[in-house]
């Protein structure tokens, strides 16, 4: 448990920090519970939850995980997933403008050339998407504990810029979480791998997952793990082999039909789920068929793919994918100054890292067998719930030494990106440098923060502008203008600017072009607070209806098998009871619904009491007073919509 200490100086016991892996693809939730991390189920009971969240046209519910997953073919506009891909990116990226050719769902610029999806009519940011997904975690989180959960640790793939891990955050704060850390996907994994280990080894961590990629050089060992260097790429995942599958079959299907589905989203969404599947099932078998009935139509009637997909035919088709992730391996290694010979574990991490021609490329990078004893799929939130443990306490001798991934510049004098932090520093870190006016009796200056690895300002990644005025008139280069990043252990900046002649001081928190402000943030809160509530409300509304509808059910077989023992007038009064509960429950006021049951019971019990009370009653059908409550033990009870586990 983690605690705070008041202003007195006492010490109160908080709920539970979780750890979260907020993934492309799927997300899973972990916590400490005997200083052992455990993986939280989903209420549907799978570990993994699908990151995909939809609207229902007809009526306006919202739906998230598996339940979005499984209705994604009958309404593809509404449904939406891969929205990691999204955070902290320009609509004008072109990694955003790449990923619109391929889904189903309306992807349009804000106002400030931020991304927004479309759902049900209504924009959303890519924050707000993600909120939904951590809320669901977050209420699954809460029914596994007994208890409220409102701090976690989230995961963010290592090569995220300072844009995307402040998106991660700002979704972990509408959602209503403290985010007490962000930490990087492999550093997580290798928390998970080496918490455990005595000796001291180098290991690579080489993660592939559903859209990101990332690769990781640690030194780990008697619970000190510091990372050497990391590299990646954030657009580099399962979702671009699904797309591979998914256009091959397209290409298959336009030459045997001379039918282009391209713009068919219902038979998109179809053929991707198909992709998906054959992808994951030629991990464990040569070949699969695919086999659509009734994908389109035309003149001449329904049309079908029946398709077999060879294990050769899916790594022909994605060769320069797993390729694409050999550069930042041979970079990690290069940044930190180690041989591959040197390297004593690879640690695979991601589902995609199921695939063998996947493990044979690392094979042959590494020259040695990859390690795989973690479960690639939850290592990572394994990993979060470890580092959240730190956090709160419950973990002892753990050093978690983490680095920035992209060099921290500013522009200068010709539009040269002049670093202040290299890549692969240790953070947390501070660095300052000063610089001088570019021109006489100049009395200000702008600061222009970059993100990146080239040596132009405008080929990096503007993070933020801010001015420092009120310099004192002077000649070019005499006035000394101190300039300072700040990164916590979040990998977020702060930067400060101070002329050293009079003290003025400029700072800003990197708030990205490309983030959001303050004030959305805060509205985003209210209006996720608002959507909890009503589903809090429509969900106590559907559990009364099942209620009342069980209660008058158990009371109308009570008395069908006690017909010859209830008086008539006490069966006219149960019957009208039964009617109530009837009438209540067709309507939608909660107090009606309740109140009529809560009659109906009494009235059960009443009966019963007096049956008991009669000479020789029969003791298992005294049962009345018990008869209309849902949690009854008796076999022929129904409870609808509801499966409860005893934990």
């Amino acid at each position: 448990m983690a605690r705070r200490t008041d202003h007195k100086g006492e010490q109160h016991t908080m709920g539970k920090i979780i750890g979260i892996d907020l993934g492309t693809t799927n997300s899973v939730v972990a916590v400490m519970e005997g200083g052992e991390p455990t993986v939280i189920s989903s209420a549907e009971g799978g570990r993994l939850i699908p990151s995909v969240v939809a609207v229902n046209p007809k009526n306006g519910e919202r739906i998230i995980g598996q339940v979005a997953k499984r209705q994604a073919v009958t309404n593809p506009e509404n449904t939406i997933f891969s929205v990691k891909r999204f955070m902290g990116r320009k609509f004008s990226d072109p990694e955003v403008q790449r990923a619109l050719k391929v889904v189903p769902y309306k992807v349009v610029a804000a106002p400030n050339g931020d991304v927004r999806v479309v759902m049900g009519g209504k924009e959303y940011s890519p924050q707000e998407i993600s909120a939904m997904i951590l809320q669901k975690i977050k209420t699954d989180a809460e029914a596994y504990l007994g208890g409220p959960v409102a701090q976690a640790v989230i995961t963010v793939p290592a090569y995220f810029n300072d844009a995307q891990r402040q998106a991660t955050k700002d979704a972990g704060k509408i959602a209503g979480l403290e985010v007490m850390r962000i930490i990087n996907e492999p550093t997580a994994s290798s928390l998970a791998y080496g918490l455990e280990k005595k000796k001291d080894e180098t290991i690579i961590v080489y993660d592939l997952g559903g859209g990101t990629f990332d690769v990781s050089v640690l030194d780990v060992g008697d619970g000190v793990f510091e990372v050497k260097s990391t590299n990646g790429d954030t657009f580099l995942g399962g979702d671009d082999f699904d797309m591979r599958v998914m256009n091959h079959l397209i290409e298959v299907f336009k030459q045997e039909n001379g039918i282009d589905l391209k713009n068919d989203r219902q038979a998109l969404q179809r053929l991707r789920e198909a992709a998906e599947k054959a992808k994951i099932e030629l991990s464990s078998t040569m070949e699969t068929e695919i086999n659509l009935p009734y994908l389109t139509a035309d003149a001449s009637g329904p049309k079908h793919l029946v398709y077999r997909l060879t294990r050769s035919r899916l790594e022909q088709l994605t060769e320069d994918l797993i390729q694409k992730s050999m550069a930042p391996c041979r970079q990690a290694l290069a940044d930190a100054g180690i041989d591959s010979s040197k390297v004593d574990e690879v640690v695979l991490v991601g589902g995609m890292t199921r695939m063998p021609a996947v493990q044979e490329a690392v094979r042959k990078m590494f020259g040695r067998e990859p390690n795989r004893s973690v479960n690639p799929d939850e290592v990572v939130a394994v990993g979060a719930a470890i580092q959240a443990g730190v956090l709160g306490g419950e973990v002892r001798d753990v050093l978690l030494l983490d680095v920035t991934p992209l060099t921290l510049s500013i522009e200068t004098l010709g539009g040269i990106a002049t670093p202040l932090i290299e890549r692969n520093t240790t953070i947390p870190t501070k660095k300052s440098q000063v610089f001088s006016t570019a021109s006489d009796m100049q009395t200000s200056v702008e600061i222009n923060v970059l993100q990146g690895e080239r040596q132009m300002a405008s080929d990096n990644k503007s993070l933020g502008k801010f001015i420092l005025d009120g310099i004192p008139p002077a000649p070019r280069g005499v006035p000394q203008i101190e300039v300072s990043f700040d990164i916590d252990a979040n990998g977020i900046l702060n930067v400060s600017a101070s002329d050293k002649a009079t003290g003025k001081v400029a700072h800003i928190t990197i708030q990205p072009s490309s983030g959001l402000r303050k004030d959305e943030i805060e509205k985003m809160v209210k209006e996720a607070q608002a959507h909890a509530a009503d589903d809090k409300s429509k969900r106590e509304k559907v559990e009364a209806h099942n209620e009342g509808d069980n209660a008058a059910y158990q009371a109308e077989k009570f008395i069908r098998d006690n017909a010859d023992k209830v008086p008539a007038d006490k069966k006219a009064e149960i019957e009208d009871k039964i009617k109530d509960v009837r009438q209540a429950i067709m309507g939608t006021d909660l107090e009606a619904m309740q109140r009529a049951t809560d009659g109906l019971r009494d009235a059960l019990s009443k009966v019963g009491a007096s049956m008991y009370a009669q000479p020789g009653a029969a003791g298992p059908e005294a049962g009345a007073a018990d008869a209309g409550k849902a949690d009854d033990a008796s076999g022929d009870d129904v409870i609808d919509g509801e499966v409860r586990e005893n934990k």
